[in-house]
């Protein structure tokens, strides 16, 4: 599904956040202009990266792929780093884990489900990747169990977590393109899926020169307005009332998912289910080995130090997520119900996360009382 008509909205949200103030305009507009027009850039970032995977072969293409994979989350993050918006950055880490496995893949499997019924994924690969999601989701739990244990925690736990998640998506990118490539090759994956071979370019059919081009292009763009975004969250937060772990969980993170959620439902709709989870499941495993140590890395070097510390209910909500999505994929099919199923706990984690204590509503409404 084609987003690039969202692309009207990045000259808005340039222009409103030149003269937004003085029109009268409020942050929750620019927030939301901005943010819209990030998705179609976030779409394109992939199509630029996949039509440059093409031409590279399978195993650097797939390497290139799951390096920039989440670039625009990276982007989006550093940003609001710069922005001092620590505890919002966090937010929307376990937000994009918690919002890919339920909301991405739940949507998906009930989209898929409709269409064509019992559908069916290759069980080693989801096994492989349930693995990785555990073993991601085990370093970003331990720094809270190691706070609430001992009353206190340090950046330094953190930085070192970070390097160990760094060095198994290493381990994991070597025995995916070389060790066991054969059988985990998204290349594989979709020659045995559409057993029809794909041109060069992938499906945009772009040139090497034209997919360099749009990636630059797009990622100075993607940077300008991320910048405008966390410019724009804090305000537009708290002119509608929601907490910083509210706005990281369930806005920031979907910002740079939204794309992803389209592909996913896409390939599900299509029959394709392998590479449905391939873009939810491994995304989740991206944003834990991947963007969460660079960010803390950033955040290190930029003067506003990042740690793993989440709170109680994002770890819960992490742990809940991991939990279901091994227990629906180990056998190897997907159906609607378990798709609704998945949603249905990720609204169920929203209303939690909106009524937490220490929401603006919630303490005016203990003052009352």
């Amino acid at each position: 599904m084609s987003l690039n008509y969202l692309l009207v909205f990045v000259p808005i949200a340039i222009l409103l956040d030149q003269v937004g103030e003085k029109l009268g305009i409020g942050p929750v507009v620019i927030f939301f202009c901005s943010a819209i027009a990030l998705i179609p850039l976030a779409s394109l970032t992939e199509k630029a990266t996949d039509a440059l995977a093409s031409y590279l072969g399978a195993t650097w293409g797939g390497l290139l792929s799951a390096s920039l994979g989440n670039a625009p989350e990276i982007i989006i993050g550093f940003f609001a780093l710069k922005q001092g918006l620590v505890e919002v950055v966090k937010a929307s880490i376990t937000g994009s884990i918690i919002g890919n496995l339920l909301f991405g893949l739940g949507v998906s499997m009930f989209a898929g489900g409709v269409k064509n019924g019992v559908q069916k994924f290759n069980k080693v690969i989801a096994g492989m990747n349930a693995g990785l999601l555990t073993l991601a989701a085990t370093g970003l739990i331990i720094p809270a169990v190691f706070h609430y244990s001992s009353a206190a925690v340090t950046n330094e736990i953190s930085r070192e977590i970070a390097v160990v998640l760094f060095i198994i998506y290493l381990a994991s990118l070597a025995y995916t393109f070389i060790t066991n490539r054969r059988l985990i090759d998204a290349e594989a994956i979709r020659e045995q899926i559409e057993k029809t071979p794909e041109p060069p370019g992938g499906e945009s059919g772009w040139s090497r020169k034209k997919a360099l081009v749009i990636l630059t292009i797009v990622t100075i763009t993607l940077a300008y307005l991320s910048e405008i975004l966390t410019s724009a969250i804090e305000p537009a937060s708290k002119s509608l009332h929601f907490t910083a772990q509210f706005s990281g969980v369930f806005l920031l993170a979907l910002v740079g998912n939204v794309a992803q959620v389209f592909n996913s439902i896409s390939f599900a709709r299509s029959d394709k289910m392998d590479l449905s989870l391939g873009v939810t499941v491994g995304s989740s495993i991206q944003v834990a080995l991947v963007v969460a140590p660079v960010l803390v890395f950033c955040g290190f070097l930029m003067g506003h130090p990042m740690n793993l510390l989440f709170s109680r209910f994002e770890v819960i909500g992490v742990a809940l997520a991991v939990f279901l999505i091994r227990q629906l994929i180990s056998d190897g099919t997907s159906n609607w119900l378990e798709g609704l199923m998945l949603m249905a706990v990720y609204f169920m984690l929203a209303f939690a996360f909106y009524h937490l204590p220490g929401h603006p509503a919630q303490a005016a409404h203990v003052m009352v009382h």
